[in-house]
């Protein structure tokens, strides 16, 4: 999917269309997780800091992420997937692998067929959301992966059988997996730039420059060998939360509240995965940008938030936190389909967490809102006694501006009011014109030898 966040808000909210947005975390130390592509135009890019993203593109709107309404599009995304094959491997929420080869269509592929199933899947993907995706297709993961990028936005790009080559050679050594700046950097002190001169190098070579693991698999990459399956349904290996916060926290007895509110967090997330785990595992990063892990394994799987926030506060205690601590976070992994209860006699009674009006926000949740407190976050939901359904342009000086337009509709009015004005309240995310409506569209098995439509 295009720039996915960023392309969901700009469907969701009709007065963004073909304009500039950033979503990402708000606070001082928030960083850019999707750009439009109206915005990175100006040079922003994901993992930017907001500070950075706002100095380089001011008028963009700047969004805290719905990840709830993200997660809703992606099924509906997914749903069509899985109509062209059950081998469908997700890699986030807007990208995946499809092996077409164990779908209805496996019979007859040939370089024509796929393009035009590639070409109906873009075409059933906007009618079902509103959104463009962009699709490579290949014989391997790894060419198909780089295909997906060769056209962005909106792109297709087919590598037929027999040209691999000519698709890798010519690109920078960075476009391989596993080539960061680091390995770059060492390539390219070797004098090796692109695919091809890398491929042209002597295995040893670079097994000297890179160690055993990393020289052979590039090595092989480059080769344009990648004889990965397509594995539906990866199994997470881990279930985690963290914040950062906008200044450092130097109290022992605050740093042990947050700890308590990130253990129920993960829990959540654990249980809505119907997941356990036996080892607990603590993320602490200092003032100095150091950061450290602590883990403890159990006896067997728990979900119990009691079990986890204990465990977490026993691992925090070993920990020195002087000078201040900038992030912190709580995960559980070693996952299973189970949870063995009572693992310290009273394990299985319910934990008492912070209550949501005593836990101080945080970092870049400082602006969700939480009952009992007043505070609204740029592009959350909320709906207004008479002008219904909207949401929320900024905030600040005791005001909240508030713009009232749903998916689908015109650009909405702003409205100005109070910040603890009676009349308004949180809402829900809105589902997007089309989504949910998968199974009105053709991509799949029903109608394989359909002409296209057009894109």
């Amino acid at each position: 999917m295009d720039a996915f966040y960023a392309s969901v808000e700009q469907v969701a909210k009709p007065s963004l269309a073909g304009k500039a947005v950033i979503v990402g975390g708000i606070g001082a130390r928030g960083v850019v997780a999707t750009a439009s592509y109206e915005a990175r135009v100006f040079g922003v890019r994901s993992a930017m800091s907001i500070g950075e993203a706002r100095r380089r593109c001011p008028n963009a709107a700047f969004l805290s992420p719905r990840f709830g309404l993200y997660r809703q599009v992606s099924d509906t995304v997914m749903e069509l997937l899985h109509r062209l094959s059950p081998l469908v491997e997700p890699l986030s929420l807007d990208e995946a692998f499809i092996d077409l080869e164990a779908g209805p269509h496996g019979g007859a592929l040939d370089t024509a067929r796929v393009t035009t199933i590639a070409v109906r899947l873009r075409a059933d993907i906007h009618a079902a959301t509103g959104l463009t995706c962009s699709v490579g297709a290949a014989t391997s993961k790894l060419l198909a992966k780089i295909a997906s990028e060769a056209d962005k936005p909106d792109g297709l790009c087919v590598v037929a059988p027999g040209t691999e080559r000519a698709m890798l050679d010519p690109l920078p050594v960075r476009a391989l997996p596993g080539v960061g700046p680091a390995t770059g950097d060492v390539l390219r002190r070797a004098g090796l730039d692109t695919v091809a001169e890398l491929a042209a190098v002597d295995e040893s070579e670079l097994v000297r420059l890179l160690g055993q693991a990393h020289g052979h698999g590039l090595h092989v990459l480059a080769a344009g060998l990648d004889a990965r399956p397509v594995v539906a349904d990866r199994d997470a290996k881990s279930v985690s939360v963290e914040d950062t916060f906008a200044t450092d926290l130097v109290d022992r007895e605050r740093i042990t509240r947050e700890l308590d509110r990130l253990s129920i967090r993960c829990v959540e997330r654990l249980r809505a995965a119907g997941r356990s785990g036996r080892t607990i595992v603590l993320k602490l990063r200092r003032y100095d940008f150091s950061t450290l892990t602590r883990s403890e394994t159990l006896r067997g799987p728990t979900d119990d938030p009691g079990v986890v926030r204990e465990t977490i506060r026993r691992l925090a205690a070993q920990v020195d936190v002087t000078g201040g601590v900038r992030l912190l976070g709580v995960g559980v992994s070693g996952l299973a389909d189970f949870a063995q209860q009572d693992l310290f006699g009273g394990a299985d009674a319910p934990a008492e967490g912070p209550e949501e009006d005593d836990a101080e926000p945080t970092g870049d949740e400082a602006a969700e809102p939480t009952l009992g407190r007043v505070s609204w976050s740029p592009g959350q939901d909320v709906v207004h006694e008479d002008f219904g359904p909207g949401w929320v342009q900024g905030s600040g000086v005791g005001r909240v501006t508030v713009r009232f337009e749903v998916p689908g509709g015109e650009p909405g009015r702003v409205r100005t009011f109070a910040l603890a004005d009676p009349a308004l309240r949180p809402g829900e995310p809105l589902p997007l014109p089309g989504t949910g409506d998968a199974g009105d569209h053709p991509s799949g098995p029903a109608d394989p030898g359909a002409p296209a439509p057009p894109t």
